[in-house]
């Protein structure tokens, strides 16, 4: 299981009598999801602002369900950028193994990248046509094996580890991200059930406890996925992905990555 991420603080300077006279350091505070940005509240979650539940729900799915659908081929070149190594521009780093891979080994043989669906496309049997087959919210560079060993699994803690597996571990019918994914894993499950709610010809998408949910329109495990959302917070290259997507593709965002504090509020 992923240690609760603490906010570590930082001593001031101290003089060398002060220390010998064994100030105390202050306490270790766990931290929690709190808004990553607000430069949206005022204008793109402006009818969300200020509700919880089922309300919350309910005013995202009306904000995100807009976007720029993308053909299944061309994902590829849309994960090319959207997932390009910040240390490596000629590469896209892995999601499950963290392998920082040529962005033209892409393709479907062992030692190439493929296109994962974070949310297994068995579970609803939505398959690659345009809408949540395309969804850059919740597609990601993998490597071929690694992705097949991930399967339809759905995510909970625990498991053996696996060749490239980064740190990811997988059992019987679940699969654990490694830690430096494991919120964003969250957030894009949960995204997922936000936008796809049954409205538009696709099945309503819902988070469950479940880890046999096979080909039900249902993902698990809910209370693991919040608690991945809250001890791996969004990071620099989550924020700079899903600003990508809303600028250059989708057209859309995935609130959860902005307002984290919301997989809460809802759920």
């Amino acid at each position: 299981m992923l240690a609760t991420r603490i906010r570590r603080w930082k001593p001031v300077a101290l003089t060398t009598a002060a220390v010998l006279v064994g100030l105390a350091a202050p306490a270790l505070t766990a931290s929690s999801a709190a808004a990553t940005t607000t430069a949206y509240d005022s204008t793109y979650y402006k009818n969300a602002i200020g509700k919880t539940g089922t309300s919350l729900k309910s005013a995202l799915h009306t904000i995100i369900t807009p976007q720029t659908k993308l053909s299944y081929s061309a994902v590829w070149e849309a994960l090319k950028a959207t997932d390009q190594d910040p240390n490596n521009g000629n590469n896209v780093k892995l999601l499950y193994s963290g392998i920082s891979r040529s962005k033209s080994l892409n393709g479907g043989n062992t030692g190439n990248w493929n296109r994962e669906h974070v949310w297994a496309q068995s579970h609803g049997d939505f398959g690659t046509s345009a809408g949540p087959g395309t969804d850059l919210h919740h597609l990601r560079p993998e490597d071929v094996q690694v992705n097949s060993i991930r399967g339809n699994k759905d995510f909970d803690n625990g498991g053996s580890s696996f060749t490239n597996s980064g740190g990811s571990l997988t059992d019987s019918n679940s699969f654990e991200p490694r830690d430096a994914v494991k919120g964003d894993v969250a957030r894009m499950i949960l995204y997922m059930a936000v936008r796809y709610e049954g409205g538009d010809s696709w099945p309503d998408l819902e988070p469950n406890d479940a880890v046999t949910n096979g080909s039900v329109p249902l993902h698990g495990r809910l209370s693991v996925l919040k608690q991945w959302n809250d001890e791996d917070p969004p990071d620099a290259f989550e924020e700079r992905r899903n600003q990508l997507i809303y600028d250059t593709y989708q057209k859309n965002r995935n609130p959860f990555i902005d307002h984290p504090e919301w997989v809460e509020a809802i759920w």
